[in-house]
C-alpha cells in the first residue's frame, strides 16, 4: 500500500483526518486482494480511532527533533490501540477455512490493522526521517499473534508494545502507553 501524496510531510499529512480515511480505504482494498477476505468499514467508528490517536499523539509529543523518529513507532503503536479499542472493520466474508497458523486468517481485523499500521509506519520513516523499518520475524509468528490477540484484549495498551514486536524493535512491556525517547536498549531509526 502506498499513502496518499500531498504537499506536505508524511508525518504531517497522517495527522488530518481526510488523509488517514484516504490511507485506510487503500490498506482494505489492498488487504482484501491479498487475502480474499471482505471487509465492511464503519465510518463512525474510524473517525473515532483517528481522533482517539489524534489526542494521545499530541499528549505525548516530542519537541526535541531527535526524539521524532523514535516517536514515529511509538504513534504506530497508539493507531494500533485505537484501531484495536474502536474496531471500525467487520470481516463480511471469508476466503476460506480458518488457518490458526496464517495471521490473516486467524484474526483477519488484527491482521489488517497491524499491516495499516506498519505501512503507514514505514513510510512516514522512509519519506520523512530517510529511515528503513525492518520488520521482525514475530511478524508471521502464529504464537506472537495468538499472545496479540489474548493480551489486547485485556490491556489495549499492549498493542504499543506488540507495534514495537513487529516492526523489529525491542518493546516496552512494563508501561508501553508512555513514550520513552531515549531508550538505551531501543533501535537506532535513523541511517
Amino acid at each position: 500500500m502506498t499513502v496518499p501524496t500531498t504537499d506536505q510531510p508524511v508525518h504531517k499529512s497522517a495527522q488530518r483526518l481526510r488523509w488517514f480515511v484516504d490511507a485506510f480505504d487503500k490498506q482494505v482494498r489492498a488487504t482484501e486482494a491479498q487475502t480474499g477476505h471482505r471487509f465492511d468499514t464503519d465510518r463512525t467508528a474510524l473517525a473515532a480511532v483517528f481522533a482517539d490517536w489524534l489526542r494521545a499523539f499530541e499528549a505525548q509529543k516530542p519537541t526535541a527533533d531527535g526524539d521524532k523518529p523514535a516517536y514515529v513507532g511509538f504513534a504506530s503503536g497508539l493507531m494500533l490501540r485505537a484501531l484495536i479499542t474502536h474496531a471500525p472493520v467487520s470481516v463480511t466474508h471469508h476466503a476460506g477455512p480458518t488457518d490458526d497458523n496464517d495471521p490473516a486468517s486467524f484474526w483477519p481485523e488484527g491482521f489488517l490493522y497491524v499491516t495499516f499500521c506498519l505501512n503507514v509506519r514505514g513510510q512516514v520513516l522512509e519519506a520523512d526521517y530517510h529511515a528503513q523499518q525492518h520488520p521482525g520475524t514475530a511478524l508471521g509468528d502464529p504464537r506472537t499473534w495468538w499472545s496479540f490477540r489474548e493480551n489486547v484484549k485485556k490491556d489495549s495498551s499492549q498493542a504499543i508494545a506488540f507495534m514495537d514486536l513487529f516492526a523489529g524493535d525491542k518493546p516496552e512491556w512494563q508501561m508501553p502507553q508512555r513514550f520513552r525517547p531515549h531508550r538505551d536498549d531501543g533501535p537506532d531509526l535513523i541511517g
